[in-house]
């Protein structure tokens, strides 16, 4: 069991304004819940006692309404995905956990996905785990949305590169630990900067959600993610 998350929520959620002007995105409600308030209650019954949560972009909203749920990492300048989950390892320290989106959102399929995920986890074979979805059943995905890995036989995930498309998009979701960042840069850098170099050593696997997942990138999908949870 994994008992540790770090939730990526300090972006501005440039593509939702007007909403994001005065909330953070993780916050906007979907359905009645917000996207946050989601992840941590899915967080909670897989067993996760841990959850760090950066924050950035009207961040104080963020502290107020899940501080007393997560322990709180305020930046005073954007880290990107990579430099937050860095600043964030004294936290989360050394066994495996999740990193997630904080704007992310999903259904179970029939089991649940974090406990998936944690049951695949191998740190004797793999750098990274990533959550993947098929592209063509991405809920809100866009036309733009081309995939971004293949899935090997054995599960290792191959990211397409210079291809046109791939079949499947990274959703938001990976499991890893502190050796992936060794030797890894101070201040702003992506996580995909790490998955490369995992890939290049043949340790990014992947594995496949088998239920729901909203791409939310603009009003209209959040409206269609709307609808669909009715």
């Amino acid at each position: 069991m994994i008992r540790s998350a770090m939730i990526l929520a300090a972006g501005r959620g440039e593509r939702m304004r007007p909403l994001t002007d005065s909330i953070p995105k993780p916050l906007i409600p979907v359905a009645g819940r917000s996207m946050l308030e989601r992840t941590m209650d899915r967080l909670d019954r897989s067993g996760v006692q841990n959850v760090v949560v950066n924050v950035h972009h009207l961040g104080n909203q963020i502290a107020e309404r899940i501080g007393g749920r997560a322990r709180i990492i305020r930046e005073d300048r954007l880290l990107e995905t990579g430099g937050s989950v860095r600043n964030a390892l004294p936290l989360l320290g050394n066994a495996p956990f999740f990193v997630l989106n904080g704007d992310g959102l999903w259904r179970d399929g029939p089991e649940s996905m974090l406990g998936r995920l944690a049951e695949k986890w191998d740190p004797n074979r793999m750098d990274a785990l990533l959550l993947l979805h098929p592209l063509a059943k991405a809920i809100g995905r866009e036309e733009k949305d081309r995939g971004d890995y293949y899935l090997e036989p054995d599960g290792r995930a191959r990211h397409r590169g210079s291809a046109e498309t791939a079949p499947y998009l990274f959703a938001s979701i990976s499991v890893c630990d502190s050796r992936l960042f060794n030797g890894s840069p101070e201040g702003p850098f992506s996580l995909l900067k790490l998955w490369t170099r995992s890939q290049q050593a043949g340790r990014l696997y992947g594995v496949v959600h088998d239920g729901d997942w909203f791409h939310i990138g603009t009003p209209a999908a959040l409206a269609e993610a709307e609808r669909v949870l009715g």
